[in-house]
This record gives structure tokens, sequence and C-alpha cells, in this order.
């Protein structure tokens, strides 16, 4: 009776349309369920987004679940997880995600999952890591390491949202450094990001990491955009 008058006060709408939900949808509705660009990029080697690093870092294995068009359901979803603290969106696309790419080969052998990292000042200013709780699902479900202490920011900069192309490409590795210590060596990073674009901050944050002694990259993102 409680739960059905607080549903009636202050219903429940997708994070994708903004369509009221129906009793037994969560978070998103069914049909943006059904339309979710989902990019299949973990079953095509040479997938777009590892063709943003091609040459440029050496990678195991590089995908993003879903295509960002903007205006577009993929769109709200980033925009409700990362100004909204819906984080429980991260904890929905994480939870499918892993289950998709967990018999993917190149991945049997990560050891910790990173998030790209805030400035402990844009950190504070949301109050959290808009990637956590997809990192959080994905460790949990693929039972590695989720490991939010190796990698810092120590540059605040306006979001990468508010930049253009030349301004995202500039990114100089010097705003990234780790808290390294010998029981990092040897170690696969899975790093992980919420939109990929131009792939310049995911390329310091894994240049950064690939200081450690034999380390290995992997990279996965929540959308991959063109713009």
């Amino acid at each position: 009776m409680l739960k059905n008058l607080l549903n009636l006060m202050f219903p429940k709408t997708c994070k994708g349309c903004d369509a009221l939900l129906l009793y037994n949808e969560v978070i998103i509705c069914a049909e943006c369920r059904h339309k979710l660009p989902l990019t299949q990029h973990h079953l095509i080697k040479n997938n777009s987004t590892f063709k943003k690093f091609y040459g440029i870092i050496p990678t195991e294995f590089c995908s993003a679940m879903l295509y960002f068009h903007k205006d577009g359901i993929v769109q709200n979803l980033i925009h409700n997880l990362k100004y909204k603290n819906c984080q429980e969106i991260g904890t929905l696309l994480g939870d499918w995600y892993s289950h998709e790419i967990k018999h993917v080969e190149e991945l049997k052998d990560v050891t910790d999952i990173i998030p790209v990292p805030l400035h402990k000042k844009r950190f504070k200013e949301r109050g959290y890591n808009q990637i956590t709780t997809f990192c959080q699902s994905l460790a949990e479900n693929l039972q590695v390491k989720f490991n939010e202490e190796l990698l810092h920011r120590n540059s605040y900069s306006k979001t990468q949202t508010k930049k253009n192309k030349t301004e995202r490409n500039n990114i100089s590795n010097a705003i990234f450094e780790i808290s390294h210590c010998y029981t990092e060596e040897k170690k696969h990073f899975l790093l992980v990001d919420d939109v990929i674009t131009s792939g310049a901050t995911l390329e310091a944050c894994a240049k950064t990491l690939l200081k450690i002694p034999n380390s290995k990259i992997s990279i996965i993102t929540i959308a991959y955009s063109d713009s």
C-alpha cells in the first residue's frame, strides 16, 4: 500500500525517454531497452574503439557497449548518470555488459578494473565518479578487483563535453599519475570510462598505467561517439 502511494506521489520515469515506468520496469522502459544501439564491439576484434588506439598504445582488447547519438536514448542515460546522480544506471549497464563479455578470451587474465579518475575538486563538486557503479558491477560479475586507488588525476579542467575536438586531443599524459608499488607489476588493467570520443583521455590514462613494469591494458566504455 505504502509503495503504491509513493509511486503515485513520486512516479518513476524511464532514464532513457522520461516516460512513466510500468510496474515491472526498472530504470529503463522496455521500449528503450529494445532500442538501445548495442555496438557488438566485443565480437569484432578490429572494432571502432580498437582503431582509436591502434598504433598509439598496445591494447589487449577494446570495446564500447553502446553507440552514442546526440539527443538519443544513450545521451539521456549518460546525462542522468553523470549529472543527476542516477548511479543505478551504471549498475544496470554493468550487470548487462559483464554477461556479454565474460567469455572474451582476452579478458580472462584481467587483474584490476580501473575507472578513469576525476580530479578531487571535480569529485567534490559532483559527489561521485559517474563510472564507479559500472566498474563495480563489472568487477563483481567478472570476479576481479575494482581498483580506484592506483590512478589519480592531478589537473582540474572543464568537462570533456564542453571541449572541442582539438582540446580533447591535447590532453597531456602528465595530468594523470599512479600510486605505484611492486604489487601492481605484471598486471592486466581494464581501464573504464563512460564515453569515448577522441580517445585522448583514455590514451593518457593508459600510457600512465603502462609505466608499471610488465603491465597490459584493455579498454571498455559505456558508449562510443564519433563527435
